[in-house]
């Protein structure tokens, strides 16, 4: 069989995943991984009275919640990362039976 000009080895693989939707998730996850890491260091600021700044200071209930929002932002955003990275960098060929892998 003879190969012509016009032909492209491309069109036999399949097209990869755009990385523009991922892009964007990451700098979601990232927004709130440091958010979430500045309200918990301002609340646990405020719960150990550390006076640094002058009208940063947060009643005992507010601070608590700020901590506690804070941390929960963070592992929001932490799961979110985990979870585009994962599937970015996941399995991109050959899946081999387990069976084959094993040493004799």
């Amino acid at each position: 069989m003879k190969l012509t000009d016009n032909f492209d080895a491309r069109r036999l693989r399949p097209r990869e995943p755009r990385r523009w939707r991922s892009r964007f998730g990451m700098l979601l996850a990232l927004l709130l991984i440091i958010f979430g890491a500045l309200l918990t260091l301002a609340g646990a600021a405020s719960l150990l009275g550390i006076k640094q700044f002058d009208g940063m200071m947060l009643e005992a209930e507010m601070a608590i919640a700020s901590l506690l929002l804070g941390l929960f932002l963070l592992w929001i955003g932490l799961f979110i990362r985990r979870g585009i990275r994962r599937r970015l960098y996941g399995p991109s060929g050959i899946s081999l039976s387990p069976r084959l892998g094993k040493k004799r």
